[in-house]
């Protein structure tokens, strides 16, 4: 997750096959806990810039990287596209053992302490005239604006009157990435702009040419939830591997900060306020 509510199928199964998948869960639910390890086993999507991609381009790709020579460890991914049954058919496989990006609250892993804060942002070009700083504007009445279905801001864009250009939410990232051509549609002016999740907006914006801009929305007052707090998901019932990531968040959170600025990520501080890149120094603000 990113914000992970969404993925749709993928993986087909017979019946042996699932009743095969049981046996094998009750019998993995009595597996101790590991407390050496061999490798830093990374569950990924190979397609899914920014966070990951097979070449090791995203920015997760770059935090695992920091996390292997952190804990002085190689580096494996177990690639798989981000769909329905990723986190069955990999991290509960036992096949990896973390995923770099999970939104808190992610039901089916157990969260580490969150390592960045970001935002639904809206992509303009940078001599639009549109000025907004929240889904409810009446600027946006009868605007052409992109939005991922399914995600918060459809609603509210809706209601204000905007003219939504729909991109589908559940898809194989192996065929197509909805997010980025939103994002090329408002470069190429087919849109008037595009309401996305932070990360996706500051990189691909910033692709563009010229340039798009890029308005984190904080001041939004429509009651949508568009600010997320990232973790990273380790399997139910592992508390030391948990304990481990967490003290490499905490010690190594100034190298975190540098590499999701490094890629444009719209950076919240724990209050809700929005970081200044130039003047980010590494780590959030304290409650």
């Amino acid at each position: 997750m990113r914000v992970d509510t969404w993925w749709a199928g993928r993986f087909r199964v017979g019946l042996l096959a699932c009743l095969a998948m049981i046996v094998a869960d009750d019998a993995r639910a009595d597996l101790p806990e590991l407390t050496q390890r061999e490798h830093l086993r990374v569950c990924a999507d190979g397609n899914n810039l920014p966070f990951t991609n097979e070449a090791g381009e995203g920015f997760e790709n770059r935090i695992a990287e920091l996390l292997a020579d952190d804990l002085d460890l190689p580096l494996e991914y177990v690639w798989a596209p981000q769909v329905m049954g990723f986190v069955r058919n990999t991290l509960e496989l036992r096949l990896c053992d973390v995923m770099i990006g999970v939104a808190a609250g992610y039901g089916f892993v157990q969260n580490t302490s969150d390592y960045y804060r970001s935002i639904y942002s809206l992509v303009i070009p940078a001599d639009s005239d549109l000025e907004v700083s929240s889904l409810d504007d009446d600027a946006l009445q009868g605007r052409r604006i992109g939005v991922v279905s399914e995600t918060p801001p459809l609603v509210p864009l809706r209601r204000v009157g905007a003219r939504v250009e729909g991109y589908s939410l559940q898809t194989d990232t192996r065929a197509r990435t909805p997010a980025r051509e939103a994002i090329e549609d408002v470069a190429a002016g087919r849109t008037e702009g595009a309401v996305l999740w932070g990360p996706i907006a500051g990189y691909y914006a910033a692709r563009q040419t010229p340039p798009l801009e890029v308005v984190p929305l904080v001041d939004d007052d429509t009651g949508a939830r568009l600010d997320y707090r990232i973790t990273m998901g380790v399997r139910q019932g592992e508390p030391y591997w948990k304990d481990t990531l967490n003290d490499f968040i905490d010690r190594r959170q100034d190298d975190i900060d540098a590499i999701l600025v490094e890629y444009g990520v719209p950076l919240l501080d724990r209050h809700g306020q929005l970081i200044d890149p130039l003047a980010t120094s590494g780590g959030q603000d304290d409650e």
